[in-house]
């Protein structure tokens, strides 16, 4: 029997702490990495080793994958919306700074609380949670408005672009976790509908990334061993299983209520490792954010 605690522990806010800054810093090593590795390639390794991973886990722990449960349609139509959700991504880093990509891809979470009540009646959003969610949006709002205009958004600028993908990515993100809550998906275990995301998504963005024009003759330096063995190893795999682990043992919204570390973590990974700038409506829209989450979190 699973044993679940009332509170987090010291234990589970270290393990938190690591997830989110896993995936705050994921978005830096994925622009920084751009050069080095085509965007929709890096995507594609980094779902196939990371699948690769999950079903040996899987099978270690003696965890079906293939049994017939009635998944298989939800789980090709989320790990479709995965794909499309990593290609934004990875593309939008192209065009735009990570630090403001990882803030704008934190729509997703309003996206999912917008979304719910039409799924379960039980997750009808009260006043307070409204009141975060209108935060969240006008946040977004205000750090998309800065790609058109200002320092931030130099003459002949595509940061726009890479802003509007990012934002497209934040609804595919919650776009997926609705469709995980609305369907048999929902009754499978955490590792059988991440392998569906990374598998299937694999494939696809496999056979989308020389459709596109990418080359796969890679220079496999030091450098992008690292960052693929990060991407797929211990952000895919090993970050994922860890939060299912706490998923497990902890209350969910209490979890839910640090994903707002996420970006601010990538804002500042930016800052220090990329050089980027921290504008004033950056900054504001992250606390927007921020407040936006906890808001929203909160029953």
């Amino acid at each position: 029997m699973i044993e679940r605690r009332a509170h987090l522990d010291s234990r589970a806010v270290t393990l938190l702490l690591g997830c989110c800054l896993l995936w705050g810093l994921q978005q830096i090593v994925v622009k920084a990495t751009l050069p080095l590795m085509p965007p929709i390639a890096q995507a594609a390794l980094r779902s196939g080793v990371a699948a690769l991973l999950v079903w040996a886990w899987a099978s270690w722990r003696g965890i079906p994958l293939f049994s017939r449960d009635g998944t298989a349609g939800p789980g090709l139509l989320a790990g479709a919306l995965f794909a499309a959700e990593f290609v934004c991504i990875y593309i939008g880093l192209g065009h735009t700074a990570a630090s403001r990509l990882v803030v704008l891809l934190y729509l997703s979470p309003f996206v999912v609380a917008a979304g719910m009540p039409f799924i379960s009646a039980s997750e009808r959003l009260s006043p307070r949670q409204m009141m975060g969610l209108g935060l969240g949006f006008l946040a977004v709002v205000l750090a998309f408005s800065e790609g058109f205009s200002g320092a931030a958004a130099p003459a002949g600028s595509t940061q726009w672009l890479g802003d509007a993908l990012a934002v497209l990515a934040a609804l595919l993100w919650g776009a997926t976790t609705l469709a995980i809550r609305a369907t048999r998906l929902s009754t499978a275990s955490p590792e059988k509908t991440l392998f569906y995301q990374l598998a299937v998504s694999g494939v696809v963005l496999t056979v989308l990334s020389p459709l596109t024009g990418e080359s796969w003759a890679f220079d496999w330096t030091a450098t992008l061993w690292a960052s693929m063995f990060f991407q797929a190893v211990v952000v895919a795999f090993a970050s994922y299983l860890v939060w299912f682990w706490l998923i497990r043992h902890y209350p969910a919204t209490r979890l839910a209520s640090f994903t707002f570390l996420t970006p601010l973590f990538g804002l500042l990974m930016g800052w220090l490792l990329l050089g980027e700038a921290i504008t004033l409506r950056l900054a504001l829209a992250l606390c927007g954010v921020a407040v936006g989450i906890w808001l929203v979190n909160r029953r």
